[in-house]
Formats: structure tokens, sequence, C-alpha cells
């Protein structure tokens, strides 16, 4: 046991370097945030870095999950069907990943 003690700490160190600095940032901007959002530069800002946080959340849905998971027709169907559960019928999320892996056992029992 006494091997994993150096591990145990330089993961807790890697995760307070990981996370302290947002939220020193958080802390430092949130009593201005209100003055801060309301100029118009600022408001550019932001739509430009909600759509670059979308971009990259897009990205990594493309290369780790969609190039492993959607191998086929069916698999597809299982995705869209999920979507659309989020998307049009406001599904809950928890309600939607039961329901997908629910549907891809059913498929794989039907060959």
């Amino acid at each position: 046991m006494s091997g994993t003690a150096p591990r145990d700490r330089g993961a807790a160190i890697a995760l307070v370097a990981l996370f302290l600095p947002g939220v020193l940032i958080l802390i430092a901007a949130l009593p201005f945030w209100d003055r801060i959002r309301s100029r118009s530069w600022m408001k550019g800002a932001l739509r430009g870095t909600n759509a670059a946080v979308v971009g990259i959340l897009g990205a990594a849905l493309y290369d780790p999950v969609w190039s492993s998971a959607v191998h086929g027709a069916k698999d597809l169907l299982v995705a869209l069907a999920g979507f659309v559960a989020l998307l049009v019928w406001r599904a809950p999320p928890w309600t939607v990943v039961v329901g997908a892996m629910l549907a891809t056992l059913g498929l794989a029992q039907l060959g």
C-alpha cells in the first residue's frame, strides 16, 4: 500500500493545479459580472467563447464517442432517437442514457 501514496499526492496536486486557476478567476470576476457582461465588446467575446466551446465539445463527441460507438445503421438509429428524446421531447438525460442502453442491448439480442 505504501507505493500508492506518492501517486495519490501527485493526483491531488494535479487536481488542485487544474481547477484552482479557474475557481480563482471565477471568484475574482463574480462581483463584477453584471457590469462586465453588459458591455457590447464583452457580449461579442462571450459569443465567440461559446462558439469555441461548442466546437470543442463537438470534436470531443466525434473522436472518442462517435467513431468508436456508431458502426452501422442500428447504432445511428439509437443515437438519433436519443438526440430527438433530449431536444424535442425534453426527456431527462438519465432516461435517455438508460433507454439507449436498453435499445442497444435489445438490438444486439436481435442480431
